[in-house]
């Protein structure tokens, strides 16, 4: 039977990667919804190719949109905002939601999609920090299936054992011998530098990423580790474990992309190449497996495989998405809204790529709001998502 897929973030890095396994998959594959926020050109070719009967783009865009379809003889019914993709990711048409929207803007389709039972292949690392404990309570009780596709993740899943990933209450309750999980990290484009040099870095350097082609914040985060520390957040929740259960390796070159590590002694490692495409394809097909048109991995080709761990000075921000998790939903919602806040500072040249840590560890220590449960709802959330934007705006208009 054919899947209908909505991707919501069609035109970033995860859209491409996710597209081009649909279009190579077409008997199994439909694509039925997309989304775009600032390539609308791009957005509009994809409607072209695709011919998808839903589309959403931002409010101010939806009439000139319209048009633009119509004249080209396209019958795609066009939403616009969170509504819209709200609107979408519960379609009763709809069985499988592509979540590929960057940063907090994806957070209420996510949530949405999981209490409408969907069937979630999840990038948005944001619906997991900063509403953890909600979203997971939603998959469980609407019975939707939550798969990862960030690569550590997809890779961790993989190498579960399968009742593990048919309900991840069964990592504690009866762990099948698991003792600990590692994410790889890269080290990014500073591994070999100092923290005097990471103080002068670029914005043209801190984005080019040695491995993988990622979008500009995600780079960043990568550059300051932040990436590796919200992953661990997400880990956290998605594979019901404390953060002391889950250790950071750094592995620069990303052949190995995670690692579970066995009571026994075993540790089972997903290796590939670093190519997007591979997780993507294990979601949409699990429990099968398709082509995802990715480069094989040449095991012949490899000089060898380094790990090395994290300099916490250096990558603060990991030390912070730690004390965070530490400290409960409410630490990780800010953490991730002055983080936010604080790469597109340094992005616009207003901080040092150094200054971001400082600036998250500020927002950590000063803003005070109370403790969150599972039983918060999405208002109290943005409300305290809203309230560290605006506070870190605040220090960045200071240290700028």
């Amino acid at each position: 039977m054919t899947q209908r897929i909505a991707v919501l973030g069609a035109t970033g890095s995860i859209g491409d990667s996710t597209l081009a396994i649909l279009a190579a998959h077409t008997q199994d594959y439909n694509v039925y919804a997309l989304s775009g926020y600032q390539r609308l050109d791009k957005l509009f070719a994809l409607c072209q190719q695709f011919e998808p009967m839903r589309v959403c783009v931002p409010a101010a865009a939806v009439d000139d949109f319209a048009q633009r379809l119509d004249e080209a003889g396209l019958s795609i019914d066009v939403v616009s905002g969170d509504s819209g993709l709200i609107d979408i990711a519960t379609d009763t048409q709809v069985d499988t939601v592509v979540a590929a929207i960057v940063g907090a803007a994806g957070l209420p389709s996510t949530l949405a999609a999981a209490r409408a039972g969907k069937r979630i292949l999840l990038a948005n690392k944001e619906a997991l920090v900063m509403a953890g404990q909600v979203m997971i309570a939603a998959v469980k009780s609407h019975h939707a299936t939550l798969l990862p596709i960030d690569s550590e993740h997809n890779a961790i899943f993989q190498c579960l054992p399968p009742a593990i990933q048919q309900n991840n209450t069964h990592i504690h309750e009866s762990n099948h011998g698991v003792r600990r999980l590692w994410l790889t990290a890269s080290g990014g484009p500073f591994l070999q530098q100092s923290f005097e040099q990471m103080q002068q870095a670029s914005v043209a350097q801190a984005v080019k990423h040695p491995n993988w082609s990622m979008g500009q914040k995600i780079s960043v985060d990568s550059a300051t580790m932040m990436n590796k520390g919200l992953e661990l957040i997400e880990a956290c929740h998605l594979f019901d474990l404390p953060e002391s259960k889950i250790n950071v390796v750094i592995h620069p070159q990303s052949i190995i992309h995670s690692m579970v590590e066995y009571s026994d002694g075993s540790f089972l490692a997903q290796l590939g190449s670093p190519d997007m495409k591979t997780p993507i394809a294990h979601a949409l097909s699990y429990p099968e497996r398709i082509d995802s048109g990715s480069q094989p991995l040449d095991l012949y080709a490899l000089s060898g495989l380094e790990f090395i761990k994290p300099d916490l000075h250096k990558f603060a921000c990991l030390r912070l998405a730690r004390q965070a998790m530490q400290a409960g939903t409410q630490a990780t919602i800010i953490l991730n809204a002055a983080n936010e806040i604080a790469v597109a500072a340094f992005l616009a040249s207003r901080l040092r790529l150094t200054d971001i840590a400082n600036i998250n560890e500020q927002a950590l220590t000063e803003i005070q709001v109370p403790l969150l449960d599972e039983n918060a709802d999405i208002d109290d959330i943005l409300a305290i998502d809203r309230l560290a934007r605006r506070h870190t705006e605040a220090l960045v208009a200071e240290m700028a």
